[in-house]
C-alpha cells in the first residue's frame, strides 16, 4: 500500500476546528500507511495548501466560507485529475453531493461522520490510487465511484428518482441494459428482532449479514448487492431463469442461517431491462415475499403471474387505495384509514371478487400496512400472524373487513395516543436535549431521528405531537434563544453571532431573528440596555 516513492499524502479541509481534530485522531492514518500532509479551514486556503503539498487524497466539507468544495474540486482537478476527493455533506446538501459526483468526486459521506465508514472509503481510495499507478490511462467510470455512492444511486432509482444519473456516461455501458433479475432478502420477524437487539447488536448483526451476502455474491455472478431498508438487502443478477431461482435463493437462505442462525426469506422479480425498471423490479420482488405470510414460514418466493392477474384476473389490484392507506398510517390518521377499509369493501363487492381472491387482496394490503408500521418502528407489541389467522377464519367479506378495522384501529390508537407516555416523552426529551446541545451545527432531521431510533416520518409525527413544534421550528426557536443570550451577555458583534448559533449567512440570521422576535439583533440588544 502507498505511493511507490513513499506514503500517499492526505489533506483535510473543514471550517470547524473540532472536525479537523476529530479526523486527525479517529482515522488510523499510520495503519493505512498515509500521511496527513496539510489542513485548511476554507476553500481558498485549501487551494494554496494543495498546490504546495500535492496531496493524493483530499477530504473536504462540501460547504465552506468563500470558495465551496465543488469550486475547489474543479480547480484542483484542473491541476491534476488523478487526485481523489471525498466530500462530507449535510443532509440538506444532497444536490451538491450529486453535482460533485457528476464532476468527478470519488465519494461523499453524510454528517455526522461515521469514522468506520470513512476509513473504509479511504481504503478504497488508496486501492484506486494503486491502480492508477499501474494504469495511467484508466478512465473515470463506474469503477471510480465507490460502492457506497453506487448503492445510493441504485436506491434512488428504486424509490423512483431517476434524474440524478440520466446524463452520466457510465450508464451507457451499464450491466442493467441487459436483462436482469432482482432478489430482495429480508430477515424474518425483523420487527421482533429489532425490539430485542440493542443498537450496537443491531449494527453488528446487520453488518454480519451484509458481509455474508457480499461474499456469497462474489462467487455467484451477482452484478451488485446493497442494503435498502433496515433488515433488507437487494441483489441484482444477470437474468436467472425461473426454474433456477428457487435453487439460488435456497443457497443464500442456507448460508445466512449457517453463519448467523438467523432466518430470512428471498423474493425474486421477473426479468427486467434498464435502470428505470429498478423500482418495478423491487415492487414485484417484495410482493413475491408477501406469500411468506400466506404460508406462515420463510423461504424463497417468486412472482407466479403478471401483476394484473395476481388476483385471479377478476380486477386490477386497487393500488390507489393501498397508497392512501400507507399515507394514513404514516401520518397516523386513524379515521381516514378506517374509511379506506370501507372503500376497499365496496371496491371488492363492485368487482365481484371470489372469496379466495378477496382474502388474498386483504392479506396483501395487511402486509403492506404492516411493513409501514415496521418501517416506522412502532414501539409496542403486535402480531401480523394473528391478524392473518383471523382473516382466514372469517366467513364473509363484512366479517373480514371488521377484523381488519378492529386490529388496525387498535394499533393506530396505540401508535397515536396509547404508547407508553413515559417512553415517548423520554425519546423526545432525548432528541430535544441533543438539539439544544448541538444547535450550532448543521443539524439534520435524519441525524436526530436516528438518535431517537425512529424513522424520519414517525419521528416528525411524535415530535410535533409531543412538543407542538416541527423539527425545524424547534431548532429555530432554540437557536434564537441562544442568540438572545449571547446578545444580552456579551460584546460579540452581531455578524459574529450568526455562525455561533448555526447560521452561516448573517443576513439570513437577521431575517430569522426579526421574524421570531419582531426586532433585528441590533435593535434587540439596544433595547435591552
Amino acid at each position: 500500500m502507498g505511493e511507490p516513492n513513499g506514503k500517499y499524502r492526505v489533506m483535510l479541509v473543514d471550517d470547524e476546528p473540532i472536525i479537523l481534530r476529530s479526523l486527525r485522531a479517529a482515522i488510523p492514518w499510520e495503519e493505512l500507511d498515509l500521511e496527513v500532509a496539510g489542513e485548511a479551514r476554507n476553500g481558498d486556503e485549501a487551494l494554496q495548501v494543495a498546490r504546495a503539498m500535492s496531496p493524493h487524497i483530499i477530504i473536504s466539507d462540501i460547504r465552506m466560507p468563500g470558495k465551496d468544495g465543488i469550486t475547489l474540486m474543479k480547480e484542483l482537478m484542473a491541476d491534476d485529475r488523478r487526485r481523489l476527493i471525498i466530500f462530507i455533506s449535510g443532509y440538506g446538501e444532497f444536490e451538491y453531493a450529486r453535482e460533485a459526483l457528476r464532476e468527478g468526486a470519488f465519494d461523499y459521506l453524510l454528517k455526522p461522520i461515521d469514522h468506520d465508514e470513512l476509513t473504509e472509503t479511504i481504503m478504497k481510495a488508496v486501492k484506486t490510487l494503486d491502480q492508477q499507478a499501474q494504469d495511467d490511462k484508466m478512465h473515470h467510470s463506474i469503477k471510480v465511484l465507490s460502492l457506497l455512492a453506487r448503492e445510493r444511486m441504485f436506491t434512488e432509482f428504486i424509490e423512483g428518482s431517476g434524474s440524478p444519473l440520466q446524463h452520466m456516461q457510465w450508464l451507457e455501458s451499464s450491466e442493467l441494459a441487459n436483462a436482469y433479475t432482482m432478489a430482495v432478502v429480508q430477515l424474518d420477524h425483523y420487527l421482533k428482532l429489532n425490539e430485542q437487539w440493542t443498537m450496537d447488536e443491531k449494527r453488528l448483526w446487520l453488518f454480519a449479514v451484509r458481509n455474508i451476502v457480499e461474499e456469497w455474491s462474489l462467487v455467484h455472478d451477482v452484478l451488485t448487492v446493497f442494503p435498502f431498508r433496515s433488515g433488507e438487502w437487494v441483489l441484482l443478477f444477470p437474468d436467472i431463469p425461473a426454474e433456477r431461482q428457487e435453487e439460488v435463493g435456497q443457497q443464500l437462505v442456507q448460508v445466512i442461517r449457517q453463519h448467523t442462525k438467523l432466518s430470512c426469506s428471498v423474493g425474486f422479480s421477473p426479468a427486467m431491462k434498464g435502470m428505470d425498471r429498478l423500482g418495478t423490479a423491487y415492487e414485484q420482488a417484495v410482493r413475491a415475499l408477501y406469500r411468506r405470510f400466506y404460508s406462515g414460514e420463510g423461504g424463497v418466493f417468486t412472482v407466479l403471474a403478471e401483476p394484473d392477474a395476481q388476483l385471479g384476473g377478476e380486477a386490477r389490484y386497487p393500488k390507489h387505495l393501498e397508497e392512501q392507506m400507507v399515507e394514513s398510517v404514516r401520518t397516523l390518521q386513524k379515521e381516514r384509514l378506517l374509511a379506506l377499509f370501507d372503500e376497499t369493501r365496496a371496491y371488492i363487492e363492485q368487482s365481484a371478487y371470489s372469496k379466495e381472491s378477496a382474502e388474498r387482496l386483504l392479506v396483501e394490503m395487511s402486509v403492506v400496512l404492516y411493513r409501514q408500521f415496521e418501517f416506522m418502528q412502532v414501539p409496542f407489541e403486535w402480531s401480523l400472524e394473528g391478524l392473518l389467522q383471523d382473516l382466514h377464519a372469517s366467513g364473509t367479506l363484512a366479517a373480514s373487513i371488521e377484523v381488519i378495522k378492529d386490529k388496525f384501529g387498535s394499533w393506530m390508537s396505540a401508535s397515536r395516543a396509547g404508547q407508553p407516555k413515559d417512553k415517548v416523552q423520554f425519546v423526545i426529551d432525548k432528541a430535544k436535549a441533543y438539539m439544544e446541545e448541538h444547535y450550532y451545527k448543521d443539524l439534520s432531521m435524519e441525524e436526530v431521528a436516528e438518535l431517537a431510533d425512529l424513522s424520519i416520518s414517525h419521528f416528525c409525527t411524535l415530535f410535533k405531537q409531543t412538543t407542538g413544534y416541527t423539527f425545524l421550528e424547534y431548532l429555530t426557536e432554540c437557536r434564537i434563544e441562544k442568540a438572545k443570550t449571547i446578545l444580552l451577555h456579551s460584546d460579540v458583534k452581531v455578524y459574529q453571532v450568526a455562525p455561533m448559533v448555526g447560521y452561516q449567512d448573517p443576513k439570513y440570521f437577521t431575517q430569522v431573528f426579526k421574524k421570531i422576535t419582531g426586532k433585528t439583533p441590533s435593535e434587540f440588544r439596544e433595547e435591552a440596555v
